[in-house]
C-alpha cells in the first residue's frame, strides 16, 4: 500500500487504535498524554500522531469539520492498517439534564448527513460497536467523569442547525428548525454534533470497530443570546479543562479495548 494522498500516511505509519478529534491542534494535546509520540504527517486538515499510550500502539489524526472530510480520514487510515476508530469531539446537547463538561458516549447516531448517503441507503443504522462504548463507560468512571450514553444527531451544517429568532432564516425555517429540535429532544437524544454518522457507519460497513464521545458545550434548545441570536463564541464555551478531558478519555477508552484485545 503506497502512500495516501490526502492523509500523507503509508502502512507501517499507523497503529491499529486511533482517535479522531477534528481541530488538528488538538492532535497534539492528545500525544502529550502518551508516552512517547511523534507527527507522522500533516497536510490540509489532517495532522497524525502515532506513538505509545501505556504500552499500547495508538495513533491520532485530525478529520477536519464534518463528514466529507471525516470520511477521507477513515478511508486511508483502513487502508494503513486501522482497525479500532473512536472519535472524540465537542458537541451540544437537547437534554435539561445534560451539563456543559458532561461527557456524550454514542451508542448511534440520526444520519442527516450527507457523506454516508453515498455509502449506504437511508435504512442503514449507524450504530457503535458495542465493546468501543463499554470501553468509553468504564474510562469515564475510571476518571471520575459524569457521562451519558446515547444517541446522537450528526448533521452537515453547524450554524443552521443552531437556528434562532433574529437570524438569517425567515419564520418558516425557523420554526422547521424549533419543531425539528423540540423532536430530538423527546427522541432522548443525547448530542448534536458533525461526524459521527459517518465514522460508525464505515466501521460498521468494513467490519472494523468504532464509537464516539464527546464532551458537551451547550444545550441547542437554549443557545440563544440575548438579542436571540446565536452567538458561538458566547456560546460555545470550551474551558481547557474541557478538552484536557476529553483527550484523557479518548486515551483511556482506547486502552481499555487493548487491554481486553490482549487478555
Amino acid at each position: 500500500m503506497g502512500e495516501q494522498f490526502h492523509l500523507l500516511i503509508k502502512e507501517g505509519d499507523i497503529a491499529p487504535y486511533v482517535l479522531l478529534p477534528g481541530d488538528p491542534k488538538r492532535v497534539e494535546l492528545v500525544a502529550s498524554f502518551w508516552d512517547e509520540a511523534h507527527k507522522v504527517a500533516e497536510n490540509r486538515e489532517y495532522v497524525t500522531y502515532t506513538g505509545t499510550y501505556k504500552g499500547m500502539p495508538i495513533s491520532c489524526t485530525s478529520t477536519g469539520i464534518g463528514c466529507p472530510s471525516t470520511s477521507i480520514a477513515m478511508e486511508e487510515l483502513a487502508r494503513c492498517g486501522a482497525h479500532t476508530f473512536l472519535r472524540i469531539g465537542t458537541c451540544g446537547t437537547f437534554q435539561d439534564h445534560i451539563k456543559n463538561g458532561d461527557m456524550a458516549i454514542f451508542d448511534a447516531a440520526l444520519r442527516l448527513d450527507g457523506a454516508s448517503a453515498r455509502y449506504v441507503t437511508p435504512e442503514f443504522p449507524a450504530v457503535a460497536n458495542y465493546e468501543v462504548v463499554d470501553a468509553c463507560v468504564k474510562a469515564c468512571k475510571n476518571l471520575n467523569m459524569t457521562y451519558h450514553v446515547g444517541t446522537t444527531r450528526t448533521t452537515d451544517t453547524f450554524y443552521a442547525g443552531h437556528a434562532r429568532p433574529g437570524s438569517s432564516f425567515n419564520d418558516y425555517f425557523q420554526s422547521e428548525w424549533e419543531n425539528q429540535f423540540l423532536d430530538m429532544k423527546r427522541m432522548g437524544l443525547v448530542a448534536a454534533e458533525m461526524e459521527a454518522s459517518i465514522v460508525l457507519t464505515l466501521a460498521k460497513l468494513w467490519g472494523l470497530r468504532a464509537g464516539g464521545m464527546a464532551v458537551v458545550l451547550d444545550n441547542v434548545c437554549k443557545c440563544a443570546g440575548d438579542d436571540g441570536n446565536f452567538k458561538p463564541d458566547e456560546a460555545l464555551e470550551n474551558p481547557p479543562d474541557f478538552t484536557r478531558n476529553l483527550s484523557l478519555a479518548g486515551c483511556e477508552a482506547l486502552y481499555e479495548m487493548w487491554k481486553k484485545d490482549n487478555e
